[in-house]
């Protein structure tokens, strides 16, 4: 059976974009046809200015929401990143196999890394690594897929790289990883900015719709999307990028087609109409059931550690084989008791004078 890995960062409220374009594969697919691990990879939320209690705080509402979209711990496995220490342990390894102008190719890097000089802050040296820490997220369980939005495709592979150039130096270690994209919605756009992705990053904003809005709320964030010049609704990505944003959620809502869709609609308001019952539909269940999750801490949190022991055993084996392999000792055993200490004797300093005293 293939292993599938993925992970969503804790750096701001899960939204639509998150659910239509990974959330409900796995929960629909990649968990049913693999061996999977989903997990908060709420390390990667360090790489910038961040209040450790609302990292906390959303790290637990994002694993909340995972299971509340339908991932269940008797098919795959849930977890937190930094609960399973193999993680920060490979990713020194392949920082020592990367290159300086590798991590400066990243486009995500280049993007955010201007953000923060724009605002006049530093940029921390995280962010320029933290893509080799995402390779040994994969490369740690020995990762067949990796499914993720079309954004993140750069960074699996560096994976890959990282993955090809570690073996053909140290001797066959990891699994080759590939990334896989969803067939619609790949990347779901900001309704006011149909430009820009729909990032979780941004605290506020009507052109995102987070998948704890209420029903209200997602029904006017919908209805006040930008669309484009013109009245006929066109599927045309590069021209009509607002309507073709539509169409597409639309389209991810219901099953449909994009293109076929838009036949069927003579105004914007129609499209916009159906397009927001449609979110509003489709995220019901998502939000019944992280009510009752919300009522039942306890069993979230052992969802998690369960899914943190499940996760190291995997692991450990694939980055001590790595340590081996890069030229590192093995942990030394501790030494064999004494024959006095196995035999219930006392040892140490004062046990040795004592023995000297009674001669």
């Amino acid at each position: 059976m293939k292993r599938v890995f993925s992970g969503i960062k804790p750096t701001g409220h899960l939204t639509l974009g998150n659910y239509l374009g990974a959330l409900r594969q796995w929960a629909e697919v990649d968990q049913h046809r693999a061996d999977a691990l989903f997990c908060v990879v709420d390390l990667h939320a360090l790489t910038v200015e961040h209040d450790p209690a609302r990292v906390r705080r959303l790290s637990r509402q994002a694993a909340t929401l995972l299971l509340a979209a339908g991932l269940d711990p008797r098919l795959c496995t849930v977890f937190v990143q930094s609960h399973v220490d193999e993680h920060a342990r490979l990713s020194y390894l392949l920082e020592c196999v990367a290159t300086d102008g590798e991590m400066r190719r990243m486009i995500q890097y280049k993007e955010k890394a201007a953000r923060e000089r724009e605002r006049g802050g530093s940029v921390r040296l995280s962010l320029l690594t933290y893509p080799v820490l995402m390779a040994a997220d994969i490369l740690a369980y020995a990762t067949d897929e990796v499914p993720v939005g079309d954004d993140q495709a750069q960074h699996v592979e560096l994976a890959r790289d990282l993955a090809v150039r570690f073996n053909q130096r140290y001797g066959h270690t990891f699994v080759v990883p590939k990334a896989t994209l969803p067939p619609v919605a790949a990347r779901v756009m900001n309704l006011q900015e149909p430009a820009s992705k729909m990032g979780k990053s941004d605290d506020f904003g009507p052109g995102i719709v987070y998948l704890l809005d209420e029903p209200d709320v997602v029904r006017k964030k919908v209805m006040r999307a930008v669309t484009d010049s013109g009245q006929e609704v066109v599927y045309d990505r590069a021209g009509r990028p607002g309507v073709a944003n539509l169409l597409e959620i639309l389209a991810a809502c219901t099953g449909g087609e994009p293109e076929a869709l838009s036949a069927g609609y003579a105004s914007y308001g129609e499209l916009k109409k159906d397009t927001a019952d449609a979110v509003v539909e489709a995220l019901r269940p998502l939000r019944a059931r992280h009510q009752e999750l919300c009522a039942d801490p306890g069993y979230v949190e052992r969802v998690l550690r369960e899914g943190a022991e499940k996760a190291r055993a995997m692991a450990r084996p694939v980055v001590d084989g790595a340590y081996r392999a890069i030229g590192l000792l093995p942990p030394l055993e501790e030494p064999a008791a004494e024959p006095m200490a196995a035999a219930g004797a006392p040892t140490g300093p004062g046990a040795v004078a004592s023995l000297n005293a009674a001669r």
